[in-house]
C-alpha cells in the first residue's frame, strides 16, 4: 500500500466528490457545500491516518474521531459537522456505496440552547434613521453628493426590506427589480434548496423600496463600467457604489457600518434583523404558522425559537386567557386585602 493512503482512501474522495455534486444538483448553497466539504475532507483525512477504512469504520474508531473532533472546537462544530457526516452516509447508503450508516448509532453532543438576539422596535428605527442619514456631508450638487445620496436610499431600502419581510442576508443579495412587487406589497424571494416563497412588505418598506428604484439606482447604475467580467448585473436589486451587485459580503460591511453609527451592540448581524422580524410578529399576535410559513421554515419546530423571546405575547395571552389574572386585573384591591386563607395556599 502507497505510504500515507489507507484503505477505502480513493472510494472515499469519489464518494464525497459524487455527494457534494448531489448537493449543488439540489440548490445548495456555496456555503453549505462548503462547510460539508471541510467536514469530509476532516474526517476521511483522519480516518486515512489512522488506517480505517471510510465504508466501515468501527464504532471504537467513531468515539475517537469524536474525541479529536471535540478537542479542538466547540459543540455547534461539532454537531454540525456530524450532521454533513450523516448526510453524507445516507447519500452513499442510497448509492449502494456502503451497507449502512454506521453513524446512525452515533450520538450528537448535546447543545446548549441559545436564544437568537433581537433588536427592539426602537433601535429597529435608529437603524434604519442612520441609514438615511448617510451621505449627508457631502457637498449638494456634486456628483459625490449624489452618489451618496443613493447608497443612502439603498441602504434605507436593504434594512426596511430585511426587517419587513425577514429575509435572508443570501436572500437580500439575490433580489432582483422583478421579484418586487411594490403595489401589491410583495417580495418574492429565492430561499434554501432554490425553493421560492412570497414575503410582504410594509408601507415603509414600499415607500423605501420605491424611492430607492426610481432615485437612488440609477444613479448607481450609470456608475457600473461598459464591460466588467462581461455585462453588468442589469437585474440585480441592490447595486454598490460602482453599479454592479451588491453582494453578500459588501452587504454585510455596510450593514455593520450602520450598526456602529446607530450605537448597537457588537453581534448585531443581518440575521438579527431576520430574528427581530419573527419575534415582532409574534409580540403582536401572528400565528407561528404564518411566521413559518414567510420565513420559509420546512419545520414549525425551527419555528418556535421565537416563541422562547416573545414574553410579551406569553403575558398578553396569559392576562387574556386565565381565569385568575382576569379576576386580579379587576379586583386588585380586593385580592390584596383577602382573607388568611388565601395566604394558608
Amino acid at each position: 500500500m502507497t505510504s500515507g493512503v489507507g484503505p477505502g482512501d480513493e472510494g472515499a474522495a469519489a464518494a464525497v466528490e459524487r455527494f457534494l455534486q448531489a448537493l449543488r444538483a439540489r440548490g445548495s448553497s456555496v456555503h453549505t457545500i462548503r462547510s460539508y466539504r471541510t467536514a469530509l475532507d476532516g474526517y476521511t483525512g483522519w480516518l486515512s491516518a489512522n488506517g480505517h477504512d471510510w465504508r466501515s469504520p468501527s464504532r471504537a474508531a467513531l468515539r475517537a474521531f469524536l474525541g479529536s473532533l471535540s478537542e479542538g472546537h466547540g459543540r455547534r462544530t461539532v454537531a454540525q459537522r456530524l450532521a454533513a457526516l450523516r448526510s453524507f452516509y445516507r447519500f452513499a447508503t442510497r448509492e449502494e456505496l456502503v451497507a449502512g450508516n454506521p453513524l446512525a448509532a452515533l450520538p450528537t453532543p448535546r447543545q446548549p440552547r441559545r436564544l437568537p438576539a433581537v433588536l427592539s422596535i426602537a433601535d429597529t428605527e435608529r437603524l434604519i434613521e442612520v441609514a438615511g442619514e448617510e451621505g449627508d456631508w457631502a457637498p449638494v450638487g456634486t456628483a459625490r453628493a449624489a452618489t451618496e445620496r443613493a447608497l443612502a436610499l439603498r441602504d434605507v431600502a436593504i434594512v426596511e426590506t430585511a426587517y419587513a419581510a425577514g429575509l435572508r442576508i443570501g436572500e437580500m443579495a439575490a433580489l432582483s427589480i422583478g421579484s418586487v412587487d411594490l403595489r401589491r406589497g410583495e417580495v418574492r424571494v429565492t430561499g434554501k434548496g432554490r425553493k421560492e416563497r412570497i414575503s410582504l412588505l410594509g408601507r415603509p418598506a414600499r415607500e423605501a423600496l420605491r424611492s430607492y428604484i426610481d432615485y437612488g439606482r440609477p444613479v448607481l447604475a450609470r456608475r457600473a463600467a461598459p464591460a466588467v467580467d462581461g455585462a453588468p448585473d442589469v437585474g440585480v436589486l441592490f447595486l454598490n457604489h460602482r453599479g454592479t451587485a451588491l453582494g453578500v459580503r459588501g452587504m454585510r460591511w455596510r450593514l455593520d457600518r450602520l450598526r456602529v453609527a446607530a450605537g448597537l451592540p457588537e453581534g448585531v448581524s443581518p440575521h438579527t434583523l431576520r430574528h427581530s422580524f419573527a419575534t415582532h410578529l409574534l409580540d403582536g399576535g401572528a400565528d407561528l404558522r404564518v411566521v413559518q410559513e414567510l420565513l420559509g421554515h420546512e419545520s414549525l419546530a425551527t419555528t418556535q425559537i421565537y416563541t422562547h423571546v416573545s414574553p410579551a405575547r406569553l403575558r398578553a395571552a396569559y392576562t387574556a386567557s386565565h381565569p385568575r389574572a382576569r379576576l386580579q386585573r379587576s379586583n386588585g384591591a380586593a385580592d390584596a386585602g383577602s382573607s388568611s386563607d388565601g395566604a394558608a395556599e
